[in-house]
């Protein structure tokens, strides 16, 4: 596991006054206003048996109301000065983690919470910078490892329409594929840049995820991913020719008698494609052309 954990202050040590750290441009630093720490509070509903990873601490916004309702949080911190002062002035009931989250080994970071752990909730304010990796490391995670139970994380508004991208609609694409393979996702905000400081250059999205198994067999999850991602590079081309830079080199791949097989018209497009489909179309490549799998 990458990051450390520091001291942390007793519980019901009081915070120290007001702080007023450097932003830095370089983590993304937009710090939520009040008002809606709330409704993104009300949102989560924190109970008092609840494990919180929480990604990005922050000044302590949304981790202390979290801690206040009881809920336990691993909160993973990557600015130093930012997660020392969490760590001086949070309760025990709170793990600070200096690091980078893309670089943390998250099932072993929860495991260590003990056998009587609740699998754990997550949440977060994620840098926009940083989210197409970060959301593809939980998908990862959980396809892997199956360690949360639900996600309640802000966006830009930009990646929460991909998130939750439908079939037929310009939105829909690899980011919301990956999702719906392991999560149900909803919209439940959406922020004005003005509910930061500094306000973004951007609008933002709170997005719901609730995880749960994939409502399709994926045999071959690698291939899968490269299918979808080779489709979605060509999104305007029909299925047909997208294919074709799936073969490897001197294979004699023949794109329409897989599609047949797939039960799938060759004329349609990436975007009309839903999980099953897609499902079907990378078991009959991985049949048609072994070498893939």
């Amino acid at each position: 596991m990458t990051g450390s954990t520091r001291p942390r202050a007793r519980a019901g040590r009081p915070a120290a006054g007001p702080w007023k750290p450097p932003i830095r441009k370089r983590f993304g630093q937009h710090f939520l206003e009040a008002a809606w720490v709330a409704k993104l509070v009300a949102a989560i509903q924190p109970r008092p048996d609840d494990l919180f990873l929480e990604i990005g601490g922050g000044r302590g916004e949304l981790t202390r109301p979290l801690a206040r309702a009881g809920a336990r949080v691993v909160v993973v911190e990557i600015d130093r000065l930012l997660a020392a002062r969490l760590a001086e002035t949070l309760p025990t009931t709170v793990q600070v983690v200096t690091g980078d989250i893309l670089e943390q080994n998250l099932p072993a970071l929860l495991a260590a919470q003990g056998p009587d752990a609740p699998p754990a909730r997550l949440v977060g304010n994620i840098p926009y910078n940083l989210s197409s990796p970060i959301l593809r490391l939980l998908v990862t995670t959980q396809r892997r490892a199956g360690c949360f139970t639900d996600a309640t994380l802000l966006l830009q508004r930009e990646v929460a329409d991909r998130l939750v991208g439908r079939p037929g609609t310009r939105d829909y694409g690899p980011l919301a594929i990956e999702m719906q393979l392991v999560a149900d996702v909803e919209r439940v905000l959406t922020l004005p840049p003005g509910a930061f400081r500094p306000p973004p250059k951007v609008r933002s999205a709170v997005v719901r995820l609730r995880f749960r198994p994939s409502p399709v067999a994926i045999r071959h999850p690698a291939l899968f991913d490269r299918l979808v991602r080779t489709l979605f590079t060509q999104r305007r081309k029909t299925i047909l020719n997208g294919l074709a830079p799936m073969a490897p080199a001197g294979s004699r791949l023949a794109p329409a008698a897989i599609l047949a097989h797939a039960g799938l018209a060759s004329e349609r497009r990436p975007a009309t494609l839903d999980l099953a489909d897609l499902a079907r179309l990378s078991e009959a490549l991985a049949e048609a052309v072994p070498v893939l799998k």
